[in-house]
């Protein structure tokens, strides 16, 4: 058996749930559906949750690809070349009729459907012992309970998943050890008015992308890639001063990492800024204060708009009484802290609260009511993006019409999601897609500065 064999891959529910089209990205290999995954989402589909909406759109996916095939062929695999539109699969769909298993001692009580899902794949490998069968479920759980009954293939959903390693998820800056210029050679400095301009040798920054940030240990330099080809890298010169010297409704950075956020999140020209880093670094705080300084100060834009995901809130939001921005606010206490921050100086910190999220016209919306709109002239602040997937995030950032500007921030440390790790999070997959868009900056925020406690607490626990 070689890497061209066709393989069979049986997927769980949850594959589906997580991509509706999944089943046409396994290119020449064969897709196994078992029978209790329709009934899954037969139930799922009615339910009144966001999640629904991800069942109805897979069950019409597999009506397309299936309705023209008699039983036999569903049962023995449907080409799935002969589906339009954009995808390279090759290999064949089929249904497997696991109502049609019979209890044995030696395996998983049937009752259960992961049971069943998993007892598919037992049988399949047992039909077919000189071919690869690969169950596909991105529930952790349900791996090790496959593994441990004897199922040789187990993987996690792994189309969607750019790097392989959390560690090698790009940080939005390089971080050159000494000084800089001590590893440039030739160099050429253009000065336009205020700006300096460098272009060096691409051997010096090897690996780069649009709006990526370069800073020395001497804590002198600091710059911004703003173009490069196959031979230089031209850099705007920023300065470590001018860096540290940004200020956004009467916050400053405390250290460089901050500084670079500041720099992305004013720049009217970026449409997408991602913010990640640890609890405490200063993520939620820095986002509210330059939007606030973009909205109220600077007019740049109208209004802003803030949601975050929270795991729960598709069952509980609708029970909760008052407006839709009163039934989020238990969610979005984070930005309340914040604006309690940036204002606890004032003399009356209630009115002045009431105050800003008129004069800015701050909204709290849920992600539920997102869809389907086409958000002008605002800032959307979207928190805790690490629990999002990749086509919910599709969902939002396509939301965004002219003049608006997305701010999505997250801690990778803190994925609440059943189903997603570090590795297949939304937050993860934009980081490295949005990379070689122009449009867009990300900045890892290295440290903590809500306390010496926080910190304290990153660090050891």
């Amino acid at each position: 058996m070689t890497d061209s064999t066709p393989k069979y891959y049986i997927l769980d529910t949850n594959i589906l749930l997580h991509e509706p089209l999944a089943f046409l990205n396994f290119d020449e290999h064969h897709v196994v559906i078992p029978m209790v995954v329709l009934e899954e989402l037969d139930i799922i589909k009615d339910r009144q949750r966001d999640v629904s909406r991800e069942a109805r759109t897979a069950i019409r996916s597999l009506e397309n690809a299936l309705k023209d095939a008699s039983p036999e062929e569903i049962l023995n695999g449907v080409p799935l070349t002969q589906i339009q539109g954009a995808h390279h699969a090759a290999g064949t769909l089929s249904i497997f009729p696991d109502y049609q298993l019979k209890q044995q001692d030696a395996v998983l009580n049937l009752s259960e459907n992961d049971h069943r899902i998993i007892q598919t794949a037992l049988a399949l490998q047992q039909q077919w012992p000189h071919t690869k069968v690969v169950l596909v479920t991105k529930d952790i759980n349900m791996r090790l309970k496959a593994k441990g009954t004897g199922v040789k293939y187990v993987e996690d959903y792994r189309t969607d998943q750019l790097i392989d390693d959390i560690r090698f998820l790009s940080k939005g800056f390089v971080e050159i050890e000494g000084d800089f210029w001590e590893h440039v050679g030739e160099v050429t400095s253009v000065q336009q008015g205020r700006d300096t301009f460098h272009e060096v040798a691409r051997d010096v920054l090897p690996t780069v992308f649009h709006n990526q940030y370069v800073i020395d240990d001497s804590g002198h330099f600091a710059a911004k890639v703003v173009g490069y080809d196959e031979h230089h890298v031209r850099l705007h010169d920023i300065s470590y001063e001018r860096m540290m010297g940004y200020r956004a409704w009467g916050i400053q950075p405390k250290n460089i990492y901050q500084g670079m956020a500041l720099n992305a999140l004013l720049d009217p020209n970026l449409d997408l800024v991602i913010l990640t880093g640890p609890a405490g670094s200063g993520k939620t705080l820095l986002a509210l204060a330059a939007a606030l300084e973009l909205v109220v100060e600077q007019g740049v834009y109208e209004k802003i708009i803030v949601t975050r995901s929270t795991p729960e809130i598709a069952e509980s939001i609708g029970y909760l009484p008052g407006t839709e921005e009163e039934k989020m606010a238990p969610w979005l206490a984070a930005i309340t802290d914040s604006l309690e921050v940036l204002h606890k100086q004032d003399e009356s910190m209630e009115a002045s609260l009431n105050y800003i999220m008129t004069k800015a016209n701050i909204q709290f919306k849920s992600l539920n009511f997102m869809r389907g709109r086409s958000i002008q002239n605002a800032i959307v602040l979207l928190d805790e993006a690490q629990n999002l997937t990749a086509s919910q995030l599709k969902t939002i950032i396509t939301r965004c019409g002219t003049g608006t500007k997305i701010i999505c921030s997250g801690n990778l440390a803190q994925i609440d999601s059943y189903y997603l790790t570090a590795v297949t999070s939304g937050l993860t997959y934009i980081v490295e897609r949005f990379k070689g868009y122009s449009g867009s900056a990300t900045v890892n925020l290295n440290g903590v500065v809500r306390s010496s406690l926080a910190q304290f607490a990153e660090e050891n626990l």
